[in-house]
């Protein structure tokens, strides 16, 4: 299989998902009642900016050749402390940047762990989400909602309101969207991610700062994260430390592989991530509108993401070139 081969593949899995895309908002503008409107539309934009954001983190590690699932907690944890801080007196500069070296730092020990050690990243992030989720909780946050205290009426402003009637928080996901793809297409360490993922053997042999990079793209992931909890913190006038133990991260999951960022490694792109956040972000405001449980909704979804983990498998199939790679 072809590096050139791989991305017409994939090109033709971004534009079959946007055209479902397309298919699925047509059909329930026309055949939904509330679907269509404006109000709707813009909550619906707004909803999908947090899994969206968390999808371009995602997908930054999965093209070089890894996963995080530790990306909630770090998004969760390290911004509930930072409103804590906060709320107990501390400057606001001071608390964001301690909450954001506790975000880094996990991201740090993910790569390192990965890198080094070369334990699986899937196994990795597992125990360093729960272990993030854990220890914060235990010693730095004592409860599961602190409301936003009055210092940070500015954030709420900032990432709750809105510019030209357009939800703040799709302008977040879209420059998050705009600076990454640019990371990844125009710089050194970009391409070098393409490269290692590709096929990490071939990176090392011409010389590639391969271990470095892996814990770049971790640590990368890590700081689109924070952010993510930041601006989500402000949008709710919260900071909720239960949504650790919500399925939002199979959702970003399914938004990265659906749109056609390749498991294998070194393929795909943030318009992949784009083009899966707005069938996900169709399809979970078209069942919301028709009343289905929450239970309902996470089987459908659950569905669609086995069904994208084996496209993904055929399109991309662990042949001799592929299986040098490793696994995940």
């Amino acid at each position: 299989m072809t590096r050139w081969g791989g991305i017409t593949r994939h090109a033709t899995q971004e534009g079959i998902v946007f055209g479902l895309s397309i298919l699925l908002f047509v059909c329930l503008a026309l055949f939904l009642d509330g679907f269509g409107t404006i109000g709707n539309l813009l909550s619906l934009v707004q909803a999908v900016s947090v899994v969206g954001s968390l999808g371009v983190a995602m997908a930054i590690v999965v093209i070089g050749r890894g996963v995080d699932l530790s990306l909630v907690a770090i998004m969760a944890m390290p911004s509930a402390w930072f409103v804590v801080q906060v709320q107990d007196g501390s400057a606001v500069p001071t608390a964001f940047l301690l909450a954001l070296a506790l975000a880094l730092a996990v991201g740090v020990i993910n790569g390192l762990i990965v890198a080094f050690a070369e334990v699986p990243g899937i196994l990795v992030t597992i125990g360093t989400g729960a272990l993030t989720y854990g220890a914060v909780q235990y010693f730095l946050v004592p409860t599961d909602v602190i409301p936003l205290p009055s210092q940070l009426d500015w954030l709420a402003a900032l990432a709750g309101g809105r510019t030209l009637g357009i939800p703040n928080t799709v302008f977040f996901f879209l420059g998050v969207c705009g600076v990454a793809a640019a990371f990844l297409r125009a710089t050194s360490y970009g391409r070098f991610i393409y490269a290692i993922g590709d096929n990490p053997d071939s990176a090392r042999t011409l010389g590639l700062p391969v271990r470095p990079v892996i814990v770049a793209q971790y640590t990368l992931a890590a700081f689109i994260a924070f952010l993510v909890g930041v601006v989500l913190v402000g949008s709710v006038d919260s900071a909720n430390t239960r949504i650790f133990n919500s399925t939002i991260i199979y959702d970003v999951i399914l938004v990265v592989v659906l749109g056609g960022v390749g498991l294998s490694g070194g393929r795909g792109g943030i318009r992949n991530v784009i083009v899966g956040t707005l069938l996900i972000g169709i399809l979970s405001n078209g069942m919301t509108i028709l009343n289905m449980s929450y239970v309902a909704q996470n089987l459908t979804k659950a569905a669609i993401l086995l069904c994208a983990i084996l496209i993904d498998g055929v399109l991309n199939p662990r042949d001799e070139q592929v299986s040098q790679q490793g696994n995940i």
